[in-house]
């Protein structure tokens, strides 16, 4: 009887083990660029199931945003941390950072055959319901996917954190699909209050179903432990807040669940 406990307890253990949350380095193209990106996943689900693209702060795809694709694989979605820079090139100064992001926010049309190579190349993963994507976005992530939204890509939802709200590009009444839900703290001088009152006149200019949410006295990168850091190194107004970041992402558990049943 104790042998065949045993044996049903390693069987147990082995099935916990080989059930686990995976990550792992991808390449994709756009316009013969190599894209680099994270693609985390639960390899215990085998049947098809919602999916998330997070694009990356300006640093460029790091740590963090493969941090966040995998919190995300922890919830059940497969994720996909992106690479809007190609090549998997980082910013290390934010001189860097403002010139590989300005690249892209000059040329909206390159920004957009970039997330559509990784939202192609994510709907085509094994177990992923193609009809059913989501998009995070921090910081210049967080401009990229609403723009994204704006252009009316088929996403379920859409999701900000820090990211700017201002647009040359304002959303067109019947063109946005996706739901929206953005996150700003009342203390980032990069978003000011006026920004975030001039995006939700648009967003109910447009028709589109969208959530505001304000965390009082949170800074720029809320989101981002390292943030304060970056911050005191190269003197910019970022800071880390742990309660804004946990109301956030509980937040956004509660919006992604409400988006994907919403088929």
């Amino acid at each position: 009887m104790k042998k065949i406990i045993s044996a049903a307890a390693l069987f147990f253990l082995s099935s916990l083990t080989q059930a686990a949350i995976q990550g792992k380095e991808v390449t994709y193209t756009a316009n013969g660029t190599a894209l680099k990106g994270y693609l985390a996943y639960d390899d215990a689900i085998t049947h098809n199931h919602p999916a998330v693209l997070v694009v990356h702060e300006w640093w460029g795809l790091d740590d963090y945003a493969r941090k966040r694709a995998k919190m995300l694989a922890e919830l059940g979605y497969t994720a996909l941390a992106v690479d809007m820079y190609g090549e998997g090139r980082q910013a290390h100064h934010p001189d860097e950072a403002s010139r590989y992001s300005g690249e892209l926010k000059k040329n909206l049309p390159l920004a957009k055959k970039r997330f559509e190579a990784a939202l192609n190349f994510l709907q085509k993963q094994e177990n992923v319901d193609p009809k059913n994507i989501a998009a995070l976005g921090y910081c210049f992530g967080g401009s990229v996917a609403l723009e994204m939204a704006r252009q009316g890509e088929d996403l379920k939802g859409v999701a900000s954190f820090h990211g700017g709200l201002a647009t040359e590009h304002p959303a067109q009444r019947g063109k946005v699909k996706a739901q929206i839900i953005s996150f700003t703290g009342t203390a980032d001088p990069m978003i000011p209050a006026e920004q975030v009152t001039a995006f939700k006149r648009e967003m109910e200019n447009a028709g589109v179903n969208y959530k505001a949410v304000t965390f009082p006295g949170a800074k720029h990168s809320f989101t981002n432990p390292e943030a304060d850091d970056y911050g005191r190194k190269f003197n910019l107004p970022l800071a880390y807040d742990a309660q804004a970041d946990k109301a956030s992402w509980r937040e956004t558990e509660r919006f992604l669940a409400e988006v994907f049943k919403a088929r």
